[in-house]
């Protein structure tokens, strides 16, 4: 089976497989999902929305993460990981929001990597769950382990994963490409014993079944 032929089952098999797939994090606006999306790196997305409760109470706009003290910042996301480059990133990333766009998040691309703390894979995440825009493809460690299992790269490189999957899927699926597996890789293909024979993807998986995966 051709890698397009694999991409165009999988495009009609995971939409009915999670209906509802869906960005597990919490939030109401695009700085709670930028900021929610900051703290998850290395986290759980049922962590981070423990943490943000909290969080979200006490700081509503840019003025507030700027403001806020570093040492209060960091025992509030202690929980996280990684609490003391977390903050200052955040702190840092609201500076940025209130002097070069107005306190609001950007909705480009570009603008939004260019933040302090923010890389390719969060502003893919806030643009297409927070404004509805399709430039790229979330390539978080499930979908970068789906990817390859599934044979639809051979890249263990980020970038080179999403611009495989954008040869391969149609752009008004990006967004959703990333929940479908992100929910796959935590419910069916996990990184230690995947349930391979319980997979809805099996027999058109090149991995089922086999031992040692990636």
């Amino acid at each position: 089976m051709t890698r397009q032929a694999r991409a165009g089952d999988l495009a009609r098999i995971l939409p009915d497989t999670y209906p509802d797939a869906h960005c597990e994090l919490d939030f109401s606006s695009p700085l709670e999902l930028l900021v929610a999306t900051i703290l998850s790196a290395q986290c759980t997305d049922k962590r981070v929305n423990v943490v943000t409760q909290q969080l979200f109470r006490r700081c509503r706009c840019a003025r507030d993460y700027a403001d806020i003290p570093q040492a209060e910042l960091e025992g509030i996301v202690h929980p996280t990981g990684f609490f003391r480059n977390k903050a200052k990133n955040l702190r840092a990333m609201a500076a940025r929001l209130l002097s070069d766009h107005g306190g609001q998040v950007p909705r480009t691309l570009a603008e939004l990597a260019a933040l302090p703390g923010v890389g390719r894979k969060t502003a893919n995440v806030v643009l297409g769950n927070a404004f509805g825009l399709t430039e790229g493809i979330v390539v978080d460690t499930h979908v970068a382990r789906l990817s390859n299992r599934l044979g639809l790269t051979r890249s263990g490189d980020p970038v080179r994963i999403e611009s495989d999957l954008m040869k391969l899927f149609p752009r008004d699926q990006w967004t959703d490409l990333s929940h479908w597996l992100i929910f796959h890789g935590r419910r069916r293909c996990m990184a230690r014993n995947p349930a391979c024979g319980e997979c809805e993807l099996q027999a058109i998986c090149p991995s089922a079944g086999k031992s040692g995966k990636g």
